[in-house]
């Protein structure tokens, strides 16, 4: 393992980090989140967990939403000690007025950090910090991008923070690949810092009685194999690959059978349910919109797979998977060979062939060697990827720039 990637450890000998009876409420470092919203996605995820695990003893947590509602803002909420506020944007055109607002909540709150999360979030938090003089965070998720399919505001907007990066203190790629992207795009290399997402590996464990629970749900038996893929309905993540992958795959092994788990656009899933009707999928493949038990779903699971074409940067099915003992095949995209950390179960993109044989090729192997695979799966993520590791090291850079 290379440098970049030993892990930090944290100090807690900073005067900040003394329990709230030594430091009352109002001399606590503050921390200030913005982001889009609380929908479900990666990113929303990574900042509920890592907003879980900082201590409210030790700082005061605020965090701010562009949108109202969202999936994951109740359970944001409900985490004591934290502020959630809304700044109650109306449509895409909410501009100036979501600006006034922004900029007085904060000026009054005066935050010692304040963190952006995804999209036009960055921007306005550079500004506000170079106006409001507060420290600025920019959380960052992906690697590379295809910009061939972005608009044209996506791309302009992202060449405008690589010239606005400038105005951060830090900025913490939840990837290595994606350090180096932003790093290779013109973002200021010198507060580019790294902290893998984390996993809660507490909720995310082995579960038989969920794998048998759910796989009777969907007529799956122990007979069967099940390959399942887990992400949006999106072409980043590539869901042709994965089906002309299972066609290969099927037309030699009758007991295999698959689950595709997301939701998306309702014309790109309908060609995606016409691709696999034309592969003679059709009564091998489950598709599932959501759910709210994903550890037990990846736990009805023989092998998880993600064939992402491009964007990934930690991807959070993979680390999730493996912490429920179920292996992993994946494209080399991203952080997730750094993250499997066995190049048998790592594929070219967009490469089918390759996929099926890297599934046909687990499947071959002895239970023994399944096994071991499962047991140190779960283990990596536990020693390197859990909760504790993701506080631990967002605290130790923070402490940096105070």
């Amino acid at each position: 393992m290379n440098n970049n990637h030993m892990p930090i450890t944290a100090t807690t000998d900073k005067p900040y980090l003394r329990p709230a009876k030594e430091a009352p409420m109002s001399k606590l470092p503050h921390l200030f989140f913005l982001i889009r919203s609380l929908g479900h996605g990666g990113s929303e995820r990574q900042l509920i967990e890592l907003v879980k695990a900082l201590d409210t003893t030790s700082f005061r947590i605020t965090v701010a939403t562009f949108y109202d509602g969202g999936l994951l803002r109740s359970e944001m909420e409900a985490l004591p000690g934290v502020s959630v506020l809304s700044f109650g944007k109306r449509s895409r055109w909410d501009v100036l007025s979501l600006l006034w607002r922004v900029f007085r909540t904060v000026r009054q709150e005066r935050p010692d950090i304040l963190w952006a999360y995804i999209g036009i979030a960055y921007e306005l938090v550079a500004l506000l910090g170079l106006v409001l003089r507060v420290r600025v965070v920019w959380g960052l998720g992906m690697s590379e991008t295809d910009q061939s399919r972005e608009g044209w505001a996506t791309v302009a907007s992202f060449r405008l923070c690589a010239w606005m990066s400038r105005l951060t203190d830090l900025m913490i790629a939840n990837s290595y690949s994606g350090m180096c992207h932003y790093a290779k795009e013109g973002y200021a290399s010198e507060r580019l810092a790294v902290v893998s997402n984390g996993i809660d590996t507490d909720r995310f464990q082995p579960n038989q009685v969920a794998r048998v629970r759910i796989r009777a749900s969907w007529s799956v038996s122990e007979s069967e194999l099940l390959i399942g893929m887990v992400g949006r309905l999106d072409p980043q993540k590539d869901h042709p690959t994965f089906l002309r992958a299972a066609a290969i795959l099927a037309s030699q092994n009758p007991t295999i059978r698959f689950v595709c788990v997301g939701d998306g656009p309702s014309v790109y899933r309908q060609r995606l349910m016409q691709l696999a009707h034309e592969l003679g999928l059709a009564d091998r493949l489950i598709w599932i919109r959501s759910s709210n038990d994903m550890p037990d779903i990846y736990n009805a699971f023989d092998l998880a797979t993600l064939p992402s074409a491009y964007g990934e940067g930690f991807a959070n099915v993979v680390g999730e998977a493996m912490s429920c003992g179920i292996p992993v095949v994946a494209t080399d995209v991203g952080d997730s060979a750094f993250v499997v950390d066995n190049p048998e179960q790592i594929v070219p993109r967009n490469d089918p062939v390759a996929l099926a044989a890297a599934w046909e090729r687990y499947f071959k192997m002895s239970s023994e060697e399944k096994v071991t695979i499962s047991r140190k799966g779960r283990e990596r993520i536990v020693s390197e990827f859990g909760i504790a590791q993701l506080r631990d090291r967002t605290i130790a850079l923070i402490q940096g720039i105070r």
